[in-house]
């Protein structure tokens, strides 16, 4: 049968002892060697390596089928070891296998990593009226800004102890001025400021403001029922002329509120000096007294000499001081924030802006029943009417709005975004503000995230701060003071309050932390349905490196109240 006998011919040669083949391959090259490669004087020592390289290679032949034996029958015939090739293939195939288990290894360990990060929740998880978010990691410089970014500014506004006086005689002054100080307490600081370098600018006589009632707080305080008027006079007694009422000869004094013959108006916005200059001085000169009316946000910024700006910051931190019951009261309750918990505790103070009528007038679509939405609409439509027109055109005005980061953050908002920078839930916090559109069930969220959260009602008893109710502009100023020294301030939308205590810290040397959030980029992350608590984190750190109060150079037309730094300080 020649099919099977060629079928056990071949098997025979796929069988062939591997010896027969090495010992051809040894004679082919012992016959190499013979046929001249070593001279005849050397055959015997070549004979004799050869000798000792075939028993190197039986030894060799030997350690690797007993290394074939001790492997599985499926990886033995699928290597196929039975000759120097297949173990040149035996090592390569290790050395993948061993790749292979380190990968899986490095796969094992990241692989709890790698589920948390597919698995995050969008944000946080909201239960009713609680938020719960992921913990975070805390950074180093949680409560303060590093020492190495705030050590190259110092303030530099401040008189030198030996002042030389440059104002001239009370005899030669070009006349008097008088302002009504309008608006809140912070309004009503910046007005003071603006009137005592209006003052230097036409080298005027100023009268002492008058605080004009508000129309939202309704409340009618005088100036020495807030500052120390004493103290305020002295200082700037070498800067600016400065009387406490009008001069006895005005026997009218009634004219002078509300004679028109005895008014500046129109005065623009943001006026540059030289229109005081040109247009008010010579009124004055011809009158001898007149009054600014208006007079918010009546002077530019940089469009004055550096030096009346200077002097706008002596004013603001070195002669505006409160009454010192109303020091002592903010420091009593700083003390109480920072010992709540019976040991020494950084806090935080959260300017908080959500009252009805900031929400009514930021004219923001807000989260709420219909029943709510119905009510905002006829609020703001009685209070704006030119504003709100029909309330068609409101809900694209409130998107675009929303998109360019000018809607008030709600409490919530503010809460994932502080548990985002990492800060925990017993951090203590203060919180400056009016009654909360919403009530408890709007700041609920905010509070069973941080509950640790109090207002100065819940520091101090009722007989405490009976004193300061009778103005509501004296506890403005104690909500002011310890935000102001406190460890952490937030603010949660623009305002007079908000600047001048940013820029007041910055002007103490930028140490403490003044968290300004972006308003714009977190609008576009909370609505974002496809963004995980991670890469949230990851936007809200990166995002806020740069905005917790640290020193920025100025640009044109730049708020002076938020940002001292030049001419108000110097390098150190």
């Amino acid at each position: 049968m020649p099919e099977l006998r060629h079928s056990v011919s071949m098997g025979t040669r796929a069988v062939s002892s591997p010896v027969k083949r090495d010992d051809t391959v040894s004679s082919l090259f012992s016959g190499d060697i013979a046929g001249g490669s070593v001279d005849d004087g050397h055959r015997p020592f070549a004979r004799g390596r050869d000798r000792n390289r075939d028993r190197d290679h039986d030894r060799d032949k030997e350690a690797h089928r007993s290394f074939l034996l001790r492997l599985p029958n499926f990886i033995r015939s699928f290597l196929s070891l039975d000759d120097l090739r297949a173990y040149s293939l035996l090592s390569s195939h290790r050395v993948h296998l061993a790749f292979l288990a380190f990968l899986l290894l490095i796969g094992l360990v990241s692989l709890p990593y790698l589920w948390t990060r597919l698995n995050a929740p969008y944000l946080c998880i909201k239960e009713g009226i609680t938020l719960h978010c992921p913990k975070t990691r805390e950074p180093s410089s949680l409560w303060e800004n590093p020492h190495s970014s705030t050590t190259s500014w110092k303030p530099c506004a401040e008189r030198s102890e030996k002042p030389i006086s440059d104002i001239p005689p009370e005899n030669e002054t070009n006349g008097y001025i008088f302002i009504h100080a309008e608006g809140g307490l912070n309004q009503q600081r910046i007005a003071i400021c603006n009137a005592v370098a209006v003052a230097k600018i036409m080298n005027a006589t100023l009268i002492l403001p008058v605080l004009k009632q508000d129309q939202i707080w309704k409340d009618q305080t005088k100036l020495e029922d807030i500052f120390d008027v004493d103290h305020f006079i002295e200082y700037l007694k070498d800067d600016v002329r400065i009387v406490r009422d009008i001069p006895d000869w005005f026997t009218d004094k009634a004219e002078l509120f509300t004679s028109i013959r005895r008014t500046v108006k129109n005065i623009p916005k943001y006026a540059p000096a030289h229109f005081y200059i040109d247009n008010v001085l010579p009124r004055i000169k011809e009158k001898k007294i007149m009054a600014l009316k208006p007079f918010v946000d009546r002077l530019g910024y940089d469009n004055v000499p550096p030096e009346i700006n200077r002097l706008r910051c002596r004013v603001n931190y070195h002669a505006l001081k409160f009454l010192p019951e109303i020091e002592e009261m903010a420091d009593l309750l700083a003390v109480r924030m920072r010992n709540r918990t019976g040991s020494p505790n950084p806090y935080m103070a959260l300017h908080l802006r959500f009252e009805k009528g900031m929400v009514g007038l930021s004219f923001c679509d807000f989260v709420g029943t219909r029943e709510e939405k119905a009510m905002m609409a006829a609020y703001r439509q009685k209070e704006w009417p030119r504003r709100y027109k029909n309330g068609s055109h409101l809900w694209q005005l409130a998107l675009q709005k929303r998109k360019e980061g000018r809607c008030p953050l709600e409490p919530g908002e503010v809460a994932v975004i502080l548990r985002a920078m990492g800060y925990p839930k017993e951090t203590q916090i203060y919180v400056a503000s009016g009654q909360v559109y919403g009530g408890q069930t709007r700041m609920a969220p905010l509070r069973n995230m941080f509950p640790n959260l109090v207002t100065k009602e819940e520091l101090a008893s009722t007989d405490e701060l009976s004193g300061f109710r009778k103005h509501v502009t004296s506890l403005a100023a104690l909500d002011f003071l310890v935000c102001l020294k406190s460890d952490v301030f937030v603010m949660t939308h623009g305002g007079n309050f908000a600047k001048l205590i940013i820029g007041a810290r910055r002007y103490m040397g930028h140490r403490l932390k003044s968290i300004k959030p972006d308003k714009g980029l977190m609008s576009k992350s909370f609505g974002d349905p496809y963004m995980g608590w991670a890469s949230f984190i990851e936007d809200v750190v990166i995002t806020h490196e740069t905005r917790t109060g640290l020193p920025e150079e100025t640009f044109p037309n730049y708020d002076l109240w938020e940002n001292p730094l030049t001419p108000c300080m110097c390098r150190a």
